[in-house]
């Protein structure tokens, strides 16, 4: 199958599945992957098995959400660019308005019990979704007691070094794409020599008008932005980090939360460490990617620093920002890449520098989930450093009781009786009502 040629799927059809897959995609990359090789390669039969893998390493390759750039690449694979528009535009549309909607609600509601409730019952639902996520990518990723070694090194350069999530990024490709030169297994690879891959026709000049177009299209509005309010204004702050954030997300959303969530806490002062969890407990469990999230953050830091704009005018535009430049640049990154994929699949090296970040991408999770932990349970963190060194105290006589206990709860949920990730949330925040209600003194 051609890409664009014709496969026997009418460009009709293929638009009401995707926005199917964009409304029932719940469940975080996992079960968004999961539902559309139910649809795609068990019902429709679109995309054959292998095909629907090798596209997906493929995507692993690549920063930003999997789920989405997978989606990206299976439209184009159908119906070439307009069909990869519109799976792309789908799998996130449906999603972004209705974190629109819920970040306007949390702004107006703030201040009810039932909405504060839910929110504190949700925080301890987030806790145990991110130690999941850690144990998940973990054993899958850390075949080695090389990438065990990767990821403790990242842990302590994020958490007690305070380096830039980039950097770390960009140092574990390095060590991953030599040392997979001599010794692929510290990696969990095989040795072998690289498969040849047959070249795909014309796809130098397709790569090089999906980067003109797309980066134009990605820097449009920040540039905008910038000419119309000034290089100093909120929203210009929110184009130029989530755009940055946008090329280094390797290894899915919680990989990007500890430094997004340090950087909108501590260093832009958009939100409070409890909003940002407030934040993550939505989107998971909201439809669309969990790197949604980055919306419900411009939402809120344009909301606060709204001149011009009246602040829900500026919560909504920021949020539309945010959502742009963070699902732009992958869409961009498939269409120019596209062309290379067998290359880009059987190139060694690659993969090697794949792992050596997913491994690294491990120890940033393990950061995220300690700051969660600290921010949620307890009511005194504060940042020390001496030195190069950064850590967190705490004063163990501020542990929230009613915080640990729910978490507790939401930990039996999770790992004793293995409730789905949307029960588990709604269950924590019913019993995050009833707490608000019942055991806070009016």
């Amino acid at each position: 199958m051609s890409p664009g040629n014709s496969s026997g799927v009418s460009f009709g059809e293929a638009l009401r599945v995707w926005l199917k897959i964009g409304c029932l995609g719940f469940g975080g990359p996992a079960g968004q992957i999961a539902l559309m090789h139910r649809v795609l390669v068990d019902e429709k039969k679109w995309v054959e098995e292998s095909r629907y893998l090798h596209a997906l390493n493929f995507c692993m390759l690549l920063p930003g959400p999997e789920a989405q750039k997978l989606a990206t690449y299976v439209g184009w694979l159908l119906h070439g660019v307009r069909g990869g528009l519109a799976a792309g535009i789908l799998f996130v549309l449906p999603g972004a308005l209705v974190m629109l909607a819920v970040s306007l609600l949390y702004v107006l509601g703030r201040g009810v019990p039932v909405v504060e409730g839910a929110l504190f019952g949700i925080k301890a639902a987030v806790l145990v979704i991110v130690v999941e996520a850690l144990i998940r990518i973990g054993r899958r990723s850390l075949k080695t007691k090389t990438l065990v070694g990767l990821s403790g090194l990242a842990f302590v350069g994020i958490f007690f070094l305070d380096l830039p999530f980039p950097l770390i990024v960009a140092a574990a490709a390095a060590v991953g794409y030599f040392v997979t030169q001599s010794s692929p297994a510290l990696l969990g690879l095989k040795s072998g020599e690289e498969q040849s891959a047959v070249s795909m026709p014309g796809r130098w000049r397709q790569a090089g008008a999906a980067a003109v177009i797309g980066l134009v299209l990605w820097w449009a509005p920040v540039a905008l932005a910038a000419l119309m309010l000034g290089a100093n204004h909120v929203l210009v702050d929110v184009g130029l980090f989530f755009s940055k954030l946008a090329v280094v997300s390797f290894g899915g959303a919680y990989a990007l939360l500890s430094y997004m969530a340090q950087q909108a806490v501590e260093t832009y002062g958009w939100m409070t460490a409890p909003e940002m969890v407030d934040g993550l407990g939505l989107a998971e469990t909201l439809p669309g990617p969990l790197i949604k999230v980055t919306q419900f953050v411009g939402f809120l830091g344009a909301y606060r620093g709204a001149e011009p704009f009246s602040p829900l005018t500026a919560g909504v535009l920021g949020s539309i920002l945010a959502t742009w430049v963070t699902f732009v640049p992958p869409m961009l990154l498939i269409f120019a890449g596209a062309p290379f994929v067998e290359q880009l699949r059987s190139n060694r090296r690659l993969s090697g520098a794949l792992a050596a970040i997913t491994a690294a991408v491990v120890g940033v999770i393990l950061n995220l989930t300690v700051w969660f932990v600290l921010h949620v349970l307890f009511a005194q963190v504060v940042e020390m450093r001496a030195g190069p060194l950064r850590w967190y105290a705490f004063d163990p006589l501020t542990l929230d009781l009613k915080a640990a206990a729910l978490a507790l709860v939401a930990a039996t949920l999770a790992f004793r009786f293995h409730r789905g990730l949307i029960e588990m949330v709604a269950i924590m925040a019913a019993l995050g009502i009833a707490v608000r209600l019942l055991l806070t003194p009016i």
